[in-house]
């Protein structure tokens, strides 16, 4: 065996050459396998490991090799079902049965090789894993789905506001459902696949790398550009549908290419623009849902830990900001604080930056409500990694030593099927609960819908009343099995939120990760979704904001800000581009809106531009709120005087600037044509003032930390420099760019 590879391998190593030759069209129709294989020990790429896919449906077998990164990719293969063997000296062989390949489709098979025990005296326990990622249903990028998944379309006079409430504004198909998420596929939302990196650019129009992205491309991706797209025809930028009552968002940025060849494959994000400038003769209501989620920071954080930029469209600032303490305090008779201040825009002349935060009322560890929590987990082969299933295992572990007598724990898991791990158990019966954690071990597809079905029957089966009924998703977010029409999902969810069961996502993973999926579940289920990338956030999630993050103390939080035409010309929104609402919908009861838990905070900033500083008011705050129990809402009004406004970013609170330099950073990160003026240098001088001890904390070092990784990674260059010069730019509008 030795002998015939060693023989083999040039042969292979020149056929390959034209198996990585552009598509001609003998390959229409014909699908792809992809992959990496690593070294189970070491976690290093193999180069050279032998790849063969043999099916009835093949007519002789094809063979390929993998690069120096250890990828590999075989074209051109009919639709049938395979057995794909890898092979390479001083390993064991492992052969893939049944791999099940679908016309049109792009699969991908990771693999991690052992040492061959008869040659290396090296011990391994265990057989090698697979992570076949979306797994063999694969991945089907038709016309409709790529327009329901890019940023935006074109607004049409009387649309509909893109709300939680009305999500409605696309016709649904086999890849995607009414709300726009795209489930069970494993191609890049709006864009394309070359050879597992996502890009923007369609067939046809020749290099996917620009001369400036070729620069930043990683070097394994350069000399392979196989579209892996079943129609040649160019796609189209659309815009998602906005009510004209509604400040219509500036288009997303396009997607940036992964720097310092760093590849994370099939990550679904979905972007909502950036809020445009509004003139208050046109417009003075400014209405949002409120939005405690986090994972977006902590998904960047991954990245840049990763070095890699993140995906611009994965970056939503409002969660950014809403990821720092502040140091709001309770309000003594009342369910919110309100907390407002302003300085001078340290990046748009002439504008002010108005800080708006609102907190809930706090509840201690003692008089949280007993609860049970029904994990539903994601053990299908995509979660089949440490850093997954291995980081849900320990963080499940930390939450059951938070929990006490008034609680009760269930476990689901699911892959092909979903089955009962543990019965509705006490959490005193800790070591029980551990055992159940520890036996929980990967196994088949992704079966997303069951899962989360038996879950909800289990939480309801054992339904504290007047206490926390919360199913807690753990997943990669990727389903490819038992979702087909997700509407029924989200109008099931919806109901058993309205039930008192409501439904929280906790994300895991880097690469073939699905956030779009995770962040809607949230937010139909009436929960919060948070993002683990390492067992400190886990412990920050589970353990530290335990009662914030289960017990809810509002429900569907609506804030306003009407603006005095009087003292205010213009105003922008810094975030929260999916959670607009029209002024209409603030007072309508009927429409849903975001949940708030104990002692969390909502901080939201604005960009103003004053007409009159000399009046007394520059605008009125509304918060409406419903009790956690539902009925009519309630209102609360503040107005807010000019005397908020300091006179210079120095002379605002320390707490105000931090908020200001998470969105700044955030608004870098996402290319908003705003934050131009601002470089990496002045964002962490700005960072440099906040001052002790504030600066000293440790999420504030690490805010600055990877605002100076950022800084090292980002090579983009400003697509709007030769059109709209920075020192010569426009602080009141965007160009238009024809």
């Amino acid at each position: 065996m030795k002998s015939l590879l060693r023989n083999a391998l040039p042969l292979l190593l020149m056929s390959a050459e034209p198996v990585l030759a552009q598509p001609d069209a003998g390959t229409v129709g014909k699908s792809v396998i992809i992959g990496t294989v690593v070294d189970v020990t070491t976690k290093q790429p193999l180069q050279d490991v032998v790849i063969t896919a043999t099916s009835p449906s093949l007519q002789g077998d094809q063979t390929v090799v993998t690069d120096a990164h250890g990828n590999y990719r075989i074209p051109g293969l009919p639709a049938g079902t395979y057995t794909v063997r890898f092979e390479k000296e001083a390993l064991k062989p492992f052969a893939r049965p049944g791999v099940r390949l679908l016309a049109n489709r792009t699969i991908r098979l990771n693999v991690e090789m052992v040492p061959d025990p008869f040659i290396s005296t090296t011990l391994v326990g265990g057989p090698p894993t697979i992570d076949v990622g979306s797994s063999n249903q694969g991945v089907n990028v038709d016309q409709e789905f790529i327009k329901r998944i890019a940023v935006a379309r074109p607004v049409g006079k009387g649309e509909a506001t893109r709300s939680m409430e009305n999500l409605r504004n696309s016709a649904p198909s086999s890849t995607s459902d009414s709300y726009g998420v795209g489930i069970g596929t494993s191609a890049p939302e709006g864009g394309y696949v070359i050879d597992g990196l996502s890009v923007d650019v369609p067939p046809g129009s020749g290099d996917p790398y620009s001369k400036n992205d070729r620069a930043r491309a990683p070097a394994w991706a350069l000399p392979y550009m196989h579209i892996v797209v079943p129609d040649g025809t160019p796609q189209t930028t659309y815009r998602a549908p906005q009510a004209s009552a509604v400040p219509t968002p500036q288009p997303a940025p396009e997607r940036t290419v992964a720097p310092q060849g760093q590849r994370f494959f099939d990550m679904y994000f979905k972007g909502y623009g950036v809020n445009p400038t509004v003139d208050t003769e046109e417009e003075r209501f400014s209405t949002f849902s409120v939005d405690t989620d986090t994972a977006s920071y902590t998904l960047t954080r991954a990245y840049l830990e990763r070095g890699a930029l993140p995906d611009e469209q994965a970056v939503r600032v409002e969660e950014f900001i809403n990821t720092f303490d502040y140091g709001y305090a309770n309000a003594p008779d009342a369910p919110f604080s309100v907390n407002v201040e302003g300085f001078p825009s340290p990046a748009r002349k002439g504008y002010q930056v108005v800080h708006i935060g609102v907190k809930a009322r706090d509840v201690s560890r003692a008089q949280r409500k007993p609860g049970h929590l029904v994990f539903v987990i994601d053990v299908s082969g995509s979660m089949n990694m440490e850093n997954r299933l291995g980081l849900v295992k320990r963080s499940l572990r930390l939450l059951v030593d938070a929990l006490d007598e008034r609680d009760w724990v269930s476990i689901v898991v699911y892959g092909s099927e979903a089955r009962q791990v543990l019965a509705p158990t006490n959490a005193t019966e800790k070591a029980d609960i551990l055992s159940a954690i520890d036996s929980v071990q990967s196994e088949g597809s992704t079966n997303a819908q069951a899962g989360m079905e038996l879950g909800y029957a289990l939480a309801a089966s054992h339904l504290v009343k007047g206490g926390i009924n919360r199913v807690i998703l753990c997943s990669d977010g990727v389903a490819n099995n038992g979702i087909t029409q997700a509407d029924g999902i989200w109008e099931r969810v919806k109901e058993r939120a309205a039930a008192g069961i409501t439904l929280s996502t906790v994300g895991f993973g880097m690469g073939n990760y699905n956030d779009v999926l995770m962040e809607r579940l949230a937010q139909v289920g009436e929960g919060n979704y948070s993002y683990v990338d390492k067992l400190e956030e886990a412990r920050r999630i589970f353990v530290q904001n335990l009662t914030g993050t289960l017990q809810v103390v509002a429900k569907d939080v609506k804030l306003q800000v009407e603006f005095d035409r009087k003292t205010v010309s213009r105003y922008r929104l810094i975030g929260y581009e999916n959670r607009l609402l029209t002024k209409q919908q603030f007072n309508d009861d009927r429409v849903d809106a975001g949940e708030v838990g104990a002692g969390h905070a909502v901080t939201a900033l604005y960009e103003v531009k004053l007409r009159d500083p000399e009046q007394s008011h520059f605008g009125t705050l509304r918060i409406r709120y419903k009790a956690p129990e539902g009925g009519s809402s309630r209102l609360i009004e503040k107005a807010m005087p000019v005397t908020l406004l300091r006179p210079a970013f120095e002379k605002a609170a320390s707490p105000t600037r931090l908020s200001y330099v998470a969105a700044a950073f955030a608004e870098k990160l996402r290319g908003s044509y705003w934050a131009r003026p601002l470089t990496y240098d002045a964002l962490v001088s700005l960072w440099e003032e906040l001052g002790t001890p504030l600066k000293s904390r440790q999420d504030v070092v690490e805010l600055g930390e990877l605002i100076r990784l950022a800084k090292k990674l980002d090579r983009r260059e400003d697509r709007f420099e030769s059109i709209s010069p920075v020192r010569t730019m426009d602080a009141d509008r965007v160009p238009t760019i024809k």
